[in-house]
Parts: structure tokens; sequence; C-alpha cells
């Protein structure tokens, strides 16, 4: 969340939610919008694929968006006949100006189930690079169709591909909060927390199978751990006065957390289980918003021990605190990249709080946004993209900006302001 005017009040803006036994679809999807693409994108035709008609369509529906939404390619019309996996019809593709071309087939079996068969070429050298087939059931369409995505993109550009991943992100609307989780194409969407109550601080674990997130439902912010699996949650911290801001250790063994039971807020250790609180930091100051390097050694945070909101890091065992941020009089929400070299904030600009991000080596620091308002910035798990909150039109919307500021993204739910999006980890 942006640490607005009142420094300290923005702090403690903590939400809360009340569980739902179990999670249900949600009928209002995210929708996505292209507002920039990155230059030299690769040319590529998804063809149609041979086989059943109704299934091949959807995959390649998907296949497509997911290639276009990610801006490093551009797609190139195949032809209106269906190419499966075993074509050579380079010289056609060559023609249509495809550097590349995906290929493939659907087979039904009498149980009602799919195999979806298909394969990469290289249209320029006239050789194929690889393919898979995947079993699947009719209601599995959208994973298949990520994971031909995500096959393609790492072929292509040397990158582990994110859209088999997922985002979680908080949607009020008509007095009610929905915390959610959907594909990283913003479909698929399942609500996993509502209440009439707001939710705040959603941030997944390592593996993918839990979210910590603040709750005010016993009148008071309390720090919950949510297995999405079984649907079940318990306390991770609810000390004396508020229990904010939870950011998982790299092992998923414990919570950095915000803490005020011993006055202002400061920055403790707790187990993942609730067990084994301990003080990480001391200071007269506001220290909150904690977040771990990737390798565990370092917790990055936001203080005010300076005079002015800053970004510090200590060693995650605790001790001495190092400022990272002078550039300005406003930087908060620190979140490194996946691979620890970077560093992404929310800076203040002219007024405008826009997502930055800053070379950990060498100090230099790049503003990605335009906008205004921009909130809660979260790494994709390859570092490319980085999602955030802002606002459009006087409510809340998720944009997405590549680490170079090229690519932008636009998402927004018709009937709802959304909040507090966080990128969840790779599929194992």
């Amino acid at each position: 969340m942006r640490l607005g005017y009142n420094f300290p009040m923005k702090l403690h803006s903590l939400f809360a939610a009340a569980m739902l036994a179990a999670t249900i679809p949600v009928q209002a999807q995210l929708s996505i919008e292209i507002t920039g693409a990155g230059a030299n994108r690769i040319p590529i035709a998804v063809a149609d694929f041979a086989g059943e008609r109704v299934v091949a369509q959807a995959l390649v529906s998907i296949v497509r968006a997911d290639l276009e939404r990610s801006g490093m390619f551009r797609l190139v019309d195949a032809g209106p006949v269906p190419i499966d996996e075993n074509s050579t019809a380079y010289a056609d593709l060559k023609s249509r100006g495809a550097d590349a071309l995906v290929a493939g087939s659907v087979t039904g079996a009498a149980d009602g189930h799919y195999e979806t068969r298909f394969r990469l070429h290289d249209v320029q050298k006239q050789v194929a690079l690889g393919g898979q087939g995947y079993g699947h059931s009719g209601g599995q369409i959208r994973v298949t169709a990520h994971r031909i995505s995500d096959f393609v993109y790492e072929k292509l550009t040397g990158e582990r591909g994110i859209f088999s991943t997922r985002i979680a992100y908080v949607v009020k609307s008509s007095g009610r909060f929905e915390l959610q989780i959907a594909d990283a194409d913003g479909g698929n969407g399942q609500t996993a927390l509502a209440s009439r109550e707001p939710i705040i601080s959603p941030t997944w674990s390592p593996d993918g199978s839990k979210l910590a997130y603040v709750s005010f439902e016993a009148k008071k912010p309390v720090i919950y751990v949510h297995d999405l699996v079984s649907g079940r949650r318990h306390v991770a911290a609810n000390f004396k006065g508020s229990n904010s801001a939870p950011a998982w250790s790299p092992d998923g063994r414990k919570l950095a957390v915000v803490l005020t039971k011993d006055g202002i807020s400061q920055l403790y250790a707790v187990n993942a289980d609730g067990s084994g609180v301990t003080r990480l930091a001391s200071s007269a100051a506001i220290d909150t918003e904690p977040q771990f390097s990737p390798d565990g050694q370092t917790i990055y945070f936001t203080s005010d021990r300076g005079g002015s909101p800053q970004i510090y890091r200590i060693a995650s065992t605790g001790g001495d605190a190092q400022r990272i941020t002078f550039e300005g009089s406003y930087n908060v929400t620190p979140r490194p990249s996946p691979d620890g070299k970077s560093l992404a904030y929310v800076s203040r600009n002219n007024g405008h709080f826009q997502v930055t991000v800053m070379d950990l080596a060498t100090k230099q620091s790049l503003v990605l946004t335009d906008s205004q308002k921009d909130e809660s910035p979260s790494y994709a798990p390859n570092g490319r993209m980085i999602i955030y909150a802002t606002e459009m039109g006087g409510r809340g919307v998720l944009a997405a900006v590549s680490a170079d500021g090229r690519i932008k993204q636009k998402l927004s739910v018709l009937a709802g302001d959304v909040r507090e999006p966080s990128w969840g980890p790779y599929v194992k």
C-alpha cells in the first residue's frame, strides 16, 4: 500500500477478511489491455490446431493472447487452414513474415479426455525446435495452453515463461472485499477470502501453496496464514496492538512482520506456525514493509528514521541498518528482483507516486511508470515484469510494466476497485 501524506496512518490502514469455507469462481474477471510493447518483437505464427475444433480453438486463442501480451512477440496470420505439429509448410509461413510457427493437434479420447500435441518450428532455418504432448480434460484447457506458451517463450527468449503462474489481488465492490486468485492472464479467478471488511497485504509462500495476509475481523490487525489446498488457516501473529506487513523467508519457514507490541511499528521475525517471535531492529522511528532478499540473508524495509520515508536493509538475523535510497524525499515498499540484482519500489516524483527500479550494484534508478498513484509493486518470478496497483478514473486498477519500462499492460475489473497485487511463484 502506498504510504501517503500521513505516514503512520497509511502504515496502519490494515484491512480484514473472513475466510470462505471453499473457493468459488468469480464472475468479474480481470481484463487485460496492452498499452505498450517491447521493441524487436519476434514475429510468430500460432496456427489453428488440427483435430477437435472447439477445444483446439480455445487452446490456440489462449496461447496467442499469452504470447502477444508478453510484449515479446508479434503475431503473424498463419492462414485459414489448421496446421498439425508435423507440418513443414515453411515456405508459406516465411512469405507471411513469420520467424517461428506453433502448430499442433487435439485428439479426443472415449473417456472425455484429450491429447494435445504441438511443435515449435524455426521457419527461417526450417527446423523443429521441440514440442510436447499433454493429456488433459476439458476443464484443463487453460492450464494446457499456458504450458504451451511457457514452452514457446523459453525456447525463443531463453527465459522461463510465467504464463502458468498466478496472481493474488483484492477487489472492493458494493461494500464487499474479496481476496482473489487468478491465472497470470487474469482468467480463472477464484475468491479465497471474502468479507464486508477490507483485506490487505496478501503475500505468497515460496512454494505457492499458502497466502499470508492481514485480517481485521477481530477488530484489530491479525496476521493469518491460509493454506490454499485445504482452505484452513492459522494465526501467525496476534500480539498486543498492530500485526501487519507479513513477508515470507525464501525457505518458507519464517515471516518478517511489523508489530507494535512494544510501542511503535518495528520489525520482527516469527515462525510460520506463529511461534518464536524475535525482534530484528530497534529504532525510535517507524520501520515497516519488510521483504527478504532472494538468498534470505537480507531484509529490505521502509523507515522514516532519517526524517522521511526511505528504504533500508539489515541482515535477516537483525543488526544495524544500511540506507539504500537517497534520491528524493519519499521512497517506500521495497521489492527485490528474483535474482537479487535490482530493487523495485515506489518513489514520489513531483507529487506523483511511481514504480521505480534501482540497480543495486550501480545505485542507478529508473522510473518505470507515468501514472500518479502507484502502490504495491510485485515482481513476476522471472523478473521480467512487475505488477502494481494504481488509479485510473478514480478507481483502483492493476497494471504491469517490464523491468526496463518498455512493455506496459493494464488489468481491470469492470465493476470493482482492484488493489494489493501479489505475483505468485513458479508452479512446481
